[in-house]
């Protein structure tokens, strides 16, 4: 049941107006209306770039700064305002129109999200559909994140222009990022185009950006930040550990916006949330041979699975698969096909070539579960506390907060950097 990939590079296309409730899912990302698939597109616009549509109405600008923390849902965000100072008084600012949250994409996972940031589309255009989906070219399953497959070429799996390469021809465009992230598949999959600066501190990574934002007339960054995430999967959300990279984000955009050029546009948002897991949730569904029965492969994330059946299966073996994942699960979980996926827009407008990297059954984990076959990861993937990728709020809502840099005093010139926040409280918030 599955359907050759060619690599088509067919014009793209995305949903303006979530689908249609199917099967009692959720609602889709709001995609070209409020997800992060606007975020870049309408830095861009906002800067006089041609061709991009201000979609979340940003104010007008010379100069625009995204930070992207990896892993920051805007209810941990809520939940944890004591640990951000800075953020919580942004947070106290009106930002005009800019919404002051974003959809993620679908799964709520840092591929697919960063496609979706970085090429403006949604997943069923880009065709990062997961942690790890099924190639059907190849008949096996590659990774989308960091160990890509040698038999992916990256730009044909992901064959449309990037945000950054259109933008580039008409304004400054740097990444800041760690060194690892320079020449990765995932960047020149989805995040390729302009300048790459890299730093291995948040201090370098801050000091760079300033004087790249310095040299530049008119300018579009792109500030990446993995702490977050790296300390949720690995302790949880709610851990001391994690409290403390929060900090540390604060602390990092309250250097930004001190140093940034006064006036920059800084916007900060996520590419998903997170919940924390507890160990005797995370579960073998290979164990049970009816929750594998007829499937050929397994993909996705711990919570929000895809499973590919085999080539002779017919109808009644995926249902046959439906109906095991219900009896067992119940409603801790959303089960759906293939078909009742495209239907609902959960992957936006979805082009033939990437159709058959999506799972025939989906099983989306509703409650505090993770699902892992054993068969195919190591014992250390259920070691991780901290998860992501399906439908819930805590999962899928990000933050997005839109202020304006204050940039450095003139007693700067004197040697004594002073930031505009201390010498006076800034104007109102675009």
């Amino acid at each position: 049941m599955r359907e050759q990939d060619n690599h088509s590079s067919d014009s793209a296309t995305r949903t303006t107006e979530p689908g249609p409730a199917v099967s009692g899912l959720p609602a889709a990302p709001a995609y070209g209306r409020r997800s992060v698939a606007e975020v870049l597109g309408s830095a861009a616009a906002s800067l006089g770039v041609p061709g991009f549509e201000n979609a979340l109405g940003l104010p007008q600008a010379k100069r625009v700064c995204v930070v992207l923390a990896d892993g920051l849902g805007r209810s941990l965000l809520k939940q944890k305002t004591a640990h951000t100072p800075f953020l919580r008084g942004v947070l106290q600012q009106v930002q005009g129109a800019v919404p002051v949250w974003l959809d993620s994409a679908f799964p709520s996972t840092t591929a697919a999200s960063l496609a979706s940031l970085g090429t403006g589309l949604a997943p069923g255009q880009h065709g990062l559909v997961g942690y790890d989906v099924l190639d059907p070219a190849q008949d096996k399953v590659v990774n989308m994140l960091g160990n890509w497959d040698a038999g992916v070429d990256p730009q044909q799996w992901q064959p449309f222009p990037t945000v950054f390469e259109r933008a580039s021809e008409h304004v400054a465009v740097t990444t800041v990022s760690l060194p690892q992230f320079g020449g990765s598949p995932m960047t020149q999959a989805a995040l390729r185009g302009g300048t790459f600066v890299s730093g291995i501190t948040s201090h370098s990574r801050t000091e760079a950006a300033a004087e790249a934002m310095a040299d530049a007339e008119s300018a579009l960054m792109y500030f990446y930040v993995n702490d977050l995430d790296k300390a949720g999967h690995r302790y949880g959300a709610q851990s001391p550990q994690w409290e403390h990279q929060l900090e540390e984000l604060d602390a990092t955009v309250k250097r930004l916006d001190a140093t940034l050029p006064a006036g920059t546009t800084v916007l900060v948002t996520a590419d998903h949330g997170m919940l924390d897991v507890a160990e005797s949730q995370r579960l073998d569904y290979a164990a049970d041979p009816a929750l594998v029965d007829g499937v050929r492969h397994t993909a996705g994330e711990p919570r929000m699975v895809h499973l590919y059946l085999e080539d002779d299966a017919g109808d009644a073996a995926r249902e046959r698969l439906l109906a095991a994942w219900r009896a067992r699960f119940g409603d801790r979980i959303w089960a759906f096909t293939r078909e009742e996926a495209v239907a609902a827009g959960l992957f936006g407008t979805v082009r033939p070539e990437v159709t058959g990297r999506l799972g025939d059954v989906m099983v989306a984990a509703r409650d505090a579960l993770a699902f892992y076959d054993t068969r195919r990861v190591r014992p250390t993937a259920m070691e991780v506390v901290g998860q992501h990728g399906s439908l819930t709020k805590a999962e899928r809502e990000v933050p997005l907060l839109s202020f304006q840099a204050s940039g450095k005093t003139a007693a700067a010139k004197t040697g004594k950097a002073v930031s505009g926040r201390t010498a006076g409280r800034r104007g109102s918030r675009g």
